[in-house]
């Protein structure tokens, strides 16, 4: 992916330098080491964009931990290359959607994106770098700690930039839906369902958030004819790195269907790819779709 030089967002927020590093991340009294660290980021993967079910999973139900007030927001650094990169993508994104949106007769709000190392306030509670990227609908925010990054190529087995550009694509396609009204109406309608359809709900705005990531990667490579060979297959590894099911078995756990919230490795690549071929928002009505 040639993404130097390329313009980049205003709207990326550093609070990189307002503490919460250290040897380890504090959860309800404790440090999570290395180790747990993998498995928190790959649990941050399987239960969804609220931050604090991961925290509570964690933390066996204690309070989360207290942040120290972080001090003001700034921009990232003009030598920062992972920043630049990151910036990079979140305004190709506020580009291709906003032209998405006018096309449709609507308007779009850009969402933030908020740089952390360690732990973070956010409007969905306590955000940790153990939870990988998350979008937080409270405050229209997309976090990340980039040492995420790390993790998804060395970890997780999903090298690129490419891949990295997903992640945060994927991100995006939650403020997408969340811009839409999408986020609301499947939160009601989660708390008049049982566990194992909440469940179900959540993989399709998953499912949903991989479509719309490939949408954008449509649009922005046909503006900007900036990928490589091999990028979108970059991607596509990626989402299946990432799939309920190849996680849990990476975990050395059973393969439990019921327990899935964000789709099968098959159907993330087949839900991305559907958005990247017809680069169509209408095609990614992963809710009326009887066959993920």
């Amino acid at each position: 992916m040639r993404w130097e030089g390329n313009e980049q967002s205003d709207n990326v927020e550093d609070r990189r330098d307002g503490g919460g590093g250290g040897g380890g991340f504090p959860i309800g009294g404790r440090s999570i080491g290395i180790g747990t660290v993998a498995v928190a980021l790959i649990a941050g993967w399987i239960f969804g964009i609220n931050p604090l079910t991961v925290l509570g999973l964690l933390s066996g139900g204690e309070p989360a931990p207290q942040v120290q007030q972080q001090g003001p927001a700034h921009k990232p650094p003009p030598d920062d290359r992972e920043a630049a990169f990151v910036s990079t993508v979140l305004k190709n994104t506020e580009v291709v959607w906003s032209d998405i949106f006018r096309q449709n007769g609507g308007s779009y709000t850009p969402s933030r994106l908020v740089l952390f190392r360690g732990v973070t306030p956010t409007a969905c509670g306590t955000g940790q770098s153990a939870m990988g990227p998350f979008y937080c609908p409270g405050d229209q925010k997309v976090y990340i700690d980039l040492g995420f990054f790390d993790t998804l190529k060395n970890q997780l087995g999903a090298p690129g930039v490419f891949a990295q550009a997903y992640v945060i694509a994927h991100e995006i396609g939650h403020h997408v839906q969340d811009e839409l009204g999408i986020t609301a109406k499947v939160d009601q309608m989660r708390g008049r369902v049982s566990p194992a359809q909440a469940n179900a709900l959540s993989v399709r705005v998953e499912l949903q958030a991989d479509c719309l990531a490939g949408v954008w990667a449509h649009h922005s490579q046909q503006s900007k004819q900036w990928l490589d060979p091999g990028d979108i297959e970059a991607a596509m590894n990626a989402a299946q790195k990432i799939g309920d099911d190849a996680l849990q078995r990476s975990a050395g756990r059973a393969v439990v269907p019921d327990s899935f919230t964000h789709g099968t490795s098959a159907q993330r690549q087949r839900w991305f790819g559907a958005g990247f071929k017809s680069g169509n928002m209408q095609d990614c009505d992963t809710f009326a779709a009887k066959s993920l």
